[in-house]
């Protein structure tokens, strides 16, 4: 979008310039003067050192190394290109590189990068300690992220599709867009535009990350809980029955071992707060379900003899599979105190049921 300069009279566009007809270099110029203004690509930024290389086995060097002051390690990499060339790679080269670094090698590069300027590795590290507000070295606290700003004339679309990418699986790194205009009398405007992310967007953003980080996190819990709740069942199956023998705890909703007869299968299964026993009819055919269905439907007072107790007989006309079912109170999300009763409750369920239907198995039609 074009920058107008306004008057009483008109409104008139200045025109585009690039770097390279204007005569400005990318390290004696763009870099040079971002180093003295680093305020100019963000307000809480410190630089540590310029072209900063202390690798081992490699000879690459960042343009700016910085701090922000949450102690993160911040790349900035300068580029003067209307593309970007490949920078966006070169900065999570440097980034990963980084990752590793203390706190006593940030100050030891911060006491290399002024020592020209006459300052002691005291007086380095004291400036590093009054920008972080910090009374001593904090590795704990320290480059806990490392991010990452681009800034360049402007970005390719393989770039800023990269970098977008990068931002949703919560890499944090910004495109900053340098754009020269060329006043009238020669003189020369630049206009910095942080383009990813938005800046309107950027606080949106934060929030849905933190939002999918914690839905991310109680997903896990969530698994690790029910996995230890099969575990638990289990080890008291197996003091009571052989069917779960040589089965495996999941951290699914539910799990099952065939009765010995393809298309069923016993099961337990827990959504919650509530948890049931099932024997599951299940083929390829929703015909073949009915039929096998209703051949154990036949046997039904016979099965609930057997079972005592309450059976759900579930016929869904939504599903190609159908269930013979009973119910018990509780579930994973159950108190842990709790738990030892459910997984009772549903052994001696699955025992049961286990029972009632097996005389009708071997004699399924088909």
């Amino acid at each position: 979008m074009a920058i107008f300069e306004i008057t009483r009279e008109c409104m008139t566009p200045l025109s585009e310039t690039s770097f390279g007809v204007e005569g400005i270099y990318e390290r004696n110029d763009l870099q040079r003067h971002l180093k003295q203004h680093i305020s100019v690509l963000s307000s809480d930024l410190m630089v540590i050192s310029e072209e900063y290389g202390d690798w081992i086995d490699s000879n690459r060097r960042i343009d700016l190394l910085c701090i922000d002051a949450e102690a993160n390690i911040v790349v900035v990499e300068i580029k003067r290109t209307s593309d970007g060339g490949h920078m966006e790679l070169q900065a999570i080269r440097y980034a990963a590189m980084l990752s590793t670094m203390t706190f006593k090698q940030l100050i030891d590069a911060h006491a290399s990068y002024v020592r020209p300027q006459g300052q002691t590795h005291e007086e380095a590290e004291a400036a590093v300690l009054a920008f972080l507000r910090w009374d001593e070295a904090n590795e704990e606290d320290f480059a806990k992220e490392v991010r990452i700003i681009l800034a360049a004339a402007d970005f390719s679309k393989e770039i800023t599709t990269s970098v977008m990418w990068l931002n949703d699986h919560e890499i944090d790194i910004r495109c900053i867009r340098l754009k020269p205009y060329r006043l009238p009398d020669g003189r020369v405007l630049l206009d910095v535009q942080q383009i990813i992310p938005l800046p309107e967007a950027a606080d949106y953003q934060t929030k849905i990350r933190a939002k999918e980080q914690a839905e991310k996190e109680h997903r896990v819990e969530r698994h690790e809980i029910r996995y230890q709740f099969w575990t638990d069942l289990l080890e008291y199956a197996k003091t009571k029955t052989s069917l779960f023998s040589g089965k495996k705890p999941t951290a699914a909703g539910g799990f099952g071992v065939s009765p010995g007869k393809a298309g069923l299968l016993l099961g337990f299964v827990t959504r919650g707060n509530d948890a049931h026993v099932e024997l599951e009819i299940d083929y390829r055919d929703a015909t073949k379900c009915l039929e096998v269905y209703r051949h154990f439907q036949q046997h039904s007072v016979e099965i609930g003899e057997t079972f005592d107790g309450e059976i759900d007989w579930d016929q869904s006309s939504e599903r190609r599979a159908c269930h013979i079912r009973c119910f018990v109170s509780g579930g994973w999300k159950s108190p842990r105190e709790e738990w030892p009763l459910i997984h009772k409750n549903l052994v001696d369920k699955m025992i049961k049921l286990e029972a009632a239907v097996r005389p009708y198995i071997a004699s399924i039609p088909g």
